[in-house]
C-alpha cells in the first residue's frame, strides 16, 4: 500500500498567531510589489544600467528555483530510483515546488521592467535560440505546467464524492464528479510521463540559470567567474533539493504539532552528502585548474562571501551530515539543511549581483528597503498558502 493512500488535510486551526503574522508581512510585500507596478522599477528598488539584476533576481528568481529543486529531487528518488520509503515526502515536495515556481513567476513579474510582455516567449514568432533566457523562460513554463498536472491527483483525491458547490452551481456537482474522475483515471495511467518530464525541465533550467553570468566573464570575480558555473548550479540545486525536504518536513512538523519523519529523513540525510560532496569536488576542481585559490585572501566583498557561502555554509553542513549523530537528531539534522539553504541563497546571490563588477559603476549595489519587503512578502505567501493547502488537502501523511 502506497504512502499516498494515508494522507489526509491536516486538523489543525488555520489561523494562529503565526498564520496571522504572515499575513501582515504577506500584505506588506504585496502592496510594495503593487506600488512598483505602478511607479516602475526606479522609484522602488536601487537597480541601474550598471547593476540590472539585483535582490529579486538573485533570491526571488534564482534562489527560488533552486529551492523548488526537492519536487523533481524526490521525485526521482522514488520513482526512477524505486526508493519507496521516500514516498511519503513526494506529496509535501510537490506542493513546494508547485508555489516556489508560482511564486518565482510572479516575482520575475516584479523584475521585469515590460513585466505585461512576459507572456512573449510562449509565441514561436517570439523566440530566440540564441538566449539563455528564453531557454530557461521556456523550461520554467513547461515546468510550471507539469507540477501543476501532477498536482491535479491530490485535488481529485480530495474532492471525489465530496462535490458541493455553493447555491445555484450546485446543480453541476454531478459533472463536475464526472470530471475529476475522469482526470484522475487518465493522469494515472500517464504520469510517468510528466514525472519524467518534469525531471527533465529541471535538469535544463537549473544549470542554464548558471549559464547567464558565463557570458560576462570580465565583470565577475574570478572566484565566480568559470565556465563550469551551469554545472555548479545544477549540482547545488540536486543537494539543496533534498535540504529543502527536511527542512520543510521539519517545519511542518513544528507548525502542526507533529513529530518529526526521523524514520524518513535519517535515511534521507544519509544521501545528502554524496549530492553535496559531488559538487564540492566539483567547485574544488574548478579552482584548482583555473589556479583561483590566488584570491581567496584578496579581500573584497566576493571572496568574503566565498568563505562565508562555500566555506562555512556548505563544507560545515557536509561535514555535519557524514556524522550518523547528526543525522539521527532532529536539531541536528534541521540545522544543517537550514545552513546549506542559506548556503545556496548567498551563493546565488553573490552570482548575480555581489561577484558581478560592472565596468562602469559610480557606486555598489545596495538593495533597498522596499526590496527586502518584496522578498520578505513573497515567503510569507508562500508558507501561508502552504499552510491553506496541507489544511484542505491531502497532502501530509495522516
Amino acid at each position: 500500500m502506497s504512502h499516498f493512500e494515508h494522507a489526509a488535510p491536516a486538523p489543525n486551526k488555520f489561523f494562529t498567531t503565526g498564520t496571522k503574522i504572515l499575513t501582515a508581512l504577506m500584505l506588506t510585500g504585496l502592496g510594495v510589489g503593487l506600488y512598483r507596478m505602478i511607479v516602475g522599477l526606479g522609484a522602488v528598488t536601487n537597480l541601474s544600467n550598471q547593476y540590472p539584476m539585483g535582490l529579486w533576481i538573485g533570491a526571488d528568481v534564482a534562489t527560488g528555483v533552486a529551492l523548488a529543486a526537492g519536487g523533481f529531487t524526490s521525485s526521482a528518488l522514488v520513482y526512477v530510483f524505486q526508493r519507496e520509503h521516500f514516498h511519503a515526502l513526494v506529496r509535501p515536495a510537490l506542493l513546494t515546488a508547485v508555489l516556489g515556481y508560482t511564486f518565482v513567476a510572479i516575482g520575475l513579474l516584479f523584475d521585469l521592467g515590460r513585466w505585461y510582455r512576459v507572456w512573449h516567449p510562449a509565441l514561436p514568432s517570439m523566440w530566440q535560440g540564441n538566449s539563455v533566457l528564453f531557454e530557461v523562460g521556456i523550461c520554467v513554463m513547461c515546468y510550471l505546467t507539469v507540477l501543476y498536472i501532477e498536482f491535479i491527483p491530490i485535488v481529485c483525491e480530495r474532492f471525489i464524492g465530496h462535490v458541493k458547490l455553493p447555491g445555484k452551481l450546485g446543480r453541476f456537482n454531478d459533472r463536475v464528479d464526472i470530471l475529476l474522475r475522469f482526470l484522475d483515471h487518465i493522469l494515472g495511467k500517464v504520469m510517468f510521463l510528466f514525472i519524467l518530464a518534469g525531471i527533465m525541465l529541471s535538469c535544463l533550467h537549473q544549470s542554464s540559470l548558471g549559464t547567464m553570468m558565463v557570458i560576462a566573464p570580465y565583470k565577475m570575480h574570478p572566484l565566480y567567474a568559470s565556465q563550469m558555473s551551469p554545472l555548479f548550479f545544477l549540482t547545488s540545486a540536486f543537494a539543496v533539493g533534498l535540504a529543502m525536504v527536511i527542512f520543510e518536513s521539519m517545519v511542518a512538523s513544528r507548525s502542526f504539532d507533529r513529530k518529526p519523519e526521523m524514520h524518513i529523513l535519517t535515511p534521507l540525510a544519509r544521501i545528502l552528502p554524496f549530492l553535496l560532496g559531488i559538487y564540492i569536488a566539483v567547485k574544488l576542481a574548478d579552482m584548482i585548474h583555473r589556479e583561483t585559490y590566488a584570491f581567496l585572501f584578496d579581500g573584497t566583498a566576493a571572496t568574503a562571501m566565498f568563505w562565508l557561502e562555500f566555506g562555512a555554509l556548505t563544507m560545515v553542513p557536509f561535514f555535519m551530515l557524514m556524522s550518523s549523530e547528526i543525522r539521527h537528531s532532529p536539531r541536528g539534522l534541521f540545522l544543517a539543511a537550514a545552513m546549506y539553504i542559506v548556503g545556496v541563497l548567498l551563493n546565488r546571490c553573490t552570482v548575480f549581483f555581489i561577484a558581478y563588477r560592472p565596468l562602469y559603476a559610480d557606486s555598489p549595489y545596495l538593495p533597498a528597503i522596499s526590496e527586502f519587503a518584496l522578498t520578505i512578502g513573497l515567503v510569507c505567501a508562500i508558507a501561508f498558502v502552504y499552510r491553506l493547502a496541507v489544511t484542505f488537502l491531502p497532502v501530509l501523511p495522516d
